[in-house]
Order: structure tokens, then sequence, then C-alpha cells
């Protein structure tokens, strides 16, 4: 079982500047690195607070010299919003600035207010993205490499600077079209996926929606490796899981007013916190996510691995105006304890193994 880091780096007021925030990113990928994590994955996002990373590739490339051995990788690129041929060379780059440590993960993005300062179209998206899975793997595994879509267009054409990875870096599919999760299943990609702040429930419908993407793709539903985006929170103080839990629900009510087109703001940038009308409250949240003691965060994890069948968690760390000395301590705790306890547990198949981990 891997596990990654995952860094919206959020900006929910200004008591924290920018600078602050891609500051926190960079210094949670290192701590990430020094607690055994083996990835750090990067949001993409622009012109708002709710998130202030506009180029994953680029956050990459700087972590890439920052640290030496955990994978870096942006979740996801939103291809549409770019331009292919920069795109492809600049996926070469980024892998070789890393020594081969790119994960790329792509999607097709769901933010209109994003598409209509690119001047693109988000209804064109799914069409759009489509052609960028056609060309990726054309462009990063030939020596030449040619196409002639709908919406891109490059002639005859060679990247100057090759991927270290062999044939490419491997490929993260996010989306929430099924024809899209059937293609990328078909053609050996993984998948990003996510309950959000559900509880079983919510996995186990997850689960059934990869089963039927499975099926339709003619392969084995757990054949695709699964990233699986989850919140969690080792603690036995409950203001303290309460003010990371209230963070998670800040980074929902703003994705979700941003996705429905209904966001709202007093100044052109930072964007109002509006509750959303069917809302979770903390205690529900508490119920559904694995937060809390040691124990009990391992014990639902593993509930969630067995249901989901997951061989990547990528952990949130930075979400809302969280402390970030505090997210640095519990980032190492994972590290100490819960990580080597669930993959202790999973290789001996029983949490009694975990609890002995932990223990010990």
């Amino acid at each position: 079982m891997e596990f990654g880091v995952f860094l919206l780096a959020q900006q929910r007021s200004y008591e924290q500047s920018s600078y602050d925030v891609i500051q926190n990113s960079v210094e949670q990928t290192v701590a990430a690195e020094q607690a055994g994590f083996d990835m750090a994955w990067y949001a993409e996002h622009h012109f708002n607070n709710y998130a202030l990373s506009p180029s994953p590739l680029m956050m990459c490339a700087h972590s890439a010299a920052k640290t030496s051995t955990i994978r870096l990788g942006p979740a996801v690129c939103v291809l549409p919003l770019y331009h292919a041929a920069r795109f492809l060379a600049e996926v070469g780059l980024v892998d070789t600035l890393s020594n081969g440590r790119l994960e790329l993960g792509i999607g097709s993005g769901y933010q209109q207010f994003e598409f209509e300062r690119f001047g693109t179209s988000l209804a064109e998206s799914s069409k759009m993205f489509s052609e960028y899975m056609d060309i990726i793997p054309m462009a990063l595994t030939q020596k030449t490499f040619e196409y002639d879509g709908q919406y891109l267009k490059i002639p005859t054409s060679s990247l100057n600077v090759r991927c270290v990875q062999d044939p490419m870096p491997p490929l993260w599919v996010t989306t929430g079209n099924p024809l899209v999760r059937a293609r990328a299943m078909r053609e050996g990609y993984n998948l990003f996926i996510t309950a959000l702040l559900g509880g079983n429930d919510a996995i186990r419908v997850l689960r059934s929606k990869m089963a039927e993407a499975a099926e339709a793709a003619g392969v084995e539903v757990d054949a695709p490796k699964y990233g699986f985006l989850r919140c969690g929170y080792v603690s036995e103080d409950k203001a303290e899981i309460d003010a990371y839990l209230d963070c998670a629900r800040f980074a929902r009510r703003l994705s979700e007013s941003l996705r429905d087109r209904r966001q709202e703001t007093d100044d052109g940038y930072l964007m109002r916190e509006v509750p959303l009308q069917q809302e979770m409250s903390l205690d529900e949240m508490r119920e559904n996510l694995p937060v809390g003691s040691i124990n009990r965060v391992i014990d639902k994890m593993l509930e969630e691995i067995e249901i989901l069948k997951p061989r990547h968690i990528a952990l949130q760390t930075q979400l809302g105006d969280f402390d970030q000395k505090t997210m640095l301590k519990q980032i190492e705790l994972w590290g100490d304890k819960v990580i080597p306890a669930i993959r202790k547990a999973l290789g001996a198949g029983t949490a009694a193994a975990a609890a002995e981990s932990v223990s010990a």
C-alpha cells in the first residue's frame, strides 16, 4: 500500500499570504518524504482562494530540487486549460528534473469560473480531454508524433527533452464520466477516486462504480491501480480534530459552489464561505472519516481499504487554514505509527497486526 500527501494549497483568509500557502506546500512535501510517504500530489486551480497552485508541474519541478526519493505528481493537470505542445514538452522536462519521479495526473476540469478566464469551453472539455488521452502516449513514447484532431493539432514533432521513465511516467486519470473511466481502465492507466466526506456506504457506491467501469472496459475490477483521496487525522484532542474537519468542510463549501456556479465574493477574489443546503455536521464527518485515536484511524482505514481495495491512499494534509506546525507533526505521526501499522495489517491480513504494530 502506497501513501501520499495531497496539497490543495488553500487560502481561507487574508491572515494567510499566498507566499505562506505555497511555502507550506513545499514544507509538507519535504516532511512527507522524511516521514516515509511515497508521493506528494499538487492540485491545479486558478484565480481564487480555493486552491493556490496554478501550475502543479511547476510545483513538482521545484519540489524535486528539495527532495530525493518521494514521487511527485499533479492531481491533476486540467488539460483543457493547456496548450498541448507546451504541456507535452513540460512533462518531459519535469520527469527529467525529478530524475524520473513524476506521476502524471490528468483531468478535464469542472469549474466554469476557470474555463471562462482561459477562453475555453467547459461544455467541450470531455471531447478535448479525449484527444489528450490520444496524444499523450504518442508524444511520450514515440520518437516523432503528429496529431490532427478537432481540438488538438500538432504537425510532425519530436520532444527535445525525453522522459526518464520508460516508456513514460505513470498516468493517473480522474473523472466523473463512466466512459472515460472505462477507457482509462482499458488502456491500463491508474485512477484517482474519492468518496468526498462520505463514510463506508459512499465507499461501497464508489466501488460499484469501479466494477461497472471495469465490466464496460472488459478488465478485472482490481486490475487498475486506484488512488483514494481521503481526509484523515489522528488525535485524542476533539478540538484539534474539529479544526481539521472544519477545514475539510470549508474545502467542500468552496468546491461545490464553484462546481454549481454560485460562488460569491465581496472583493473579486476571496470567496464567501456559504454553508451547503445539505451539509454534514462535524459529528457526521467524524463518524464517516478516519479521524480520532490511532487505533480508531487504523481500524477505519482498514475497513475502507477492504471495501474499495485501493493501492494508494492520498491523505489531505493542506486544507483551509489548518495550523502548519500541527500538520507537520501529524505527517510525522502517520509516518511513524499509522502507515507502518496499516501495511503490517495488510501484509498479515489481520487487524490484530495493526494493533500490535501501534503498541510496539
